[in-house]
C-alpha cells in the first residue's frame, strides 16, 4: 500500500517495521482478480479496493470480503466466490484503471468500495480524489445495476494507530484522513450510497495490538471480523429481500 523510500538502510530492530513498509510499494503482487465460478441462481459480490481489501498479509479466509462471504454463505444465502480488484498500493487512478481493464459480469448483486488511503499517502492532489472517488462510486453503481441498495462504502482506516504510522507524523495522517473520508462520506450520501465508518475500530490498534497484522501496518483478520460485524446485518438484508 504505502511506499518507504530508503528500506535498505534499515537493519536489526527495524527489519519488521521496514518488510512492512516494503510491501506497501504494490511489488507484492497479490492477485487483484479473483474469478468465481458460475452457479445456477448464485448471488454475485465484487470488492473493490487496495490493500485493505485485498487482505495483505492476511491469509485468504481472513480477507474482510471472504469473511463477508462465508457468514452470509453460513446463512444459507447462496453466493459465489466473491470478485476481487485490489492490489496492494493502488491509489483511485490505478483501481480505476483495473476496472476498466477487467472482464466483468455485466451486473452484481453486491459492489463494496474501499479506497483512497496511497491518495493520501502519496501526496496527491485532494481535488483528484474526490473526483476520482466519485466516479469509481458511479462505476459500482453501473454494476450493481443502478441499485443504490446493492452498493456500500467503507471508510479509509487510520494506519496512524499502527507501530508504522507512528515513525510517519501521526496527528498528519489522521486529520488528512479524516478530511478523505469526510469526502467519501459526502460523495457517498450524495449518490444514495451505505457508508460504514470502520475508522474507530482502526484507531483501536494501539491499544489492542491484535487488531494489527504481524507487518505492524496492515489489519489484522480480528480487525477484519469487527468491520464485518459492523455491515453484515445491512448487507444480509440487502441480498435476502
Amino acid at each position: 500500500m504505502l511506499l518507504l523510500k530508503s528500506c535498505k538502510t534499515c537493519l536489526g530492530a527495524l527489519f519488521l517495521l521496514v518488510a512492512a513498509a516494503c510491501s506497501f510499494n504494490g511489488k507484492t503482487e497479490t492477485p487483484s482478480i479473483e474469478d468465481t465460478a458460475d452457479t445456477i441462481d448464485s448471488l454475485y459480490y465484487l470488492a473493490l479496493g487496495d490493500s485493505y481489501t485485498i487482505g495483505e498479509r492476511v491469509p485468504h479466509e481472513a480477507r474482510y470480503p471472504i469473511q463477508l462471504a462465508r457468514q452470509l454463505q453460513a446463512e444459507g444465502i447462496l453466493l459465489a466466490e466473491p470478485t476481487i480488484i485490489a492490489r496492494t498500493g493502488w491509489n483511485t487512478t490505478q483501481l480505476k484503471n483495473a476496472i476498466a481493464a477487467a472482464e466483468l459480469r455485466p451486473a452484481y448483486d453486491l459492489v463494496s468500495l474501499l479506497i483512497g488511503v496511497n491518495n493520501q499517502y502519496q501526496n496527491m492532489p485532494i481535488e483528484r480524489y474526490e473526483t476520482e472517488f466519485r466516479e469509481l462510486l458511479s462505476t459500482a453503481l453501473q454494476l450493481a445495476g443502478g441499485d443504490t441498495t446493492r452498493v456500500f462504502v467503507l471508510s479509509i482506516p487510520d494506519y496512524a494507530y499502527t507501530p508504522f504510522g507512528q515513525s510517519s507524523n501521526p496527528n498528519r495522517i489522521s486529520r488528512e484522513l479524516d478530511t478523505y473520508n469526510a469526502i467519501n462520506q459526502m460523495i457517498s450520501q450524495e449518490l444514495g450510497v451505505a457508508w460504514f465508518d470502520i475508522t474507530p475500530i482502526s484507531r483501536q490498534g494501539l491499544a489492542q495490538p491484535e487488531l494489527v497484522a504481524p507487518d505492524r501496518l496492515h489489519p489484522s483478520g480480528e480487525m477484519y471480523r469487527r468491520w464485518v460485524a459492523l455491515f453484515f446485518d445491512f448487507v444480509k438484508g440487502r441480498l435476502v429481500s
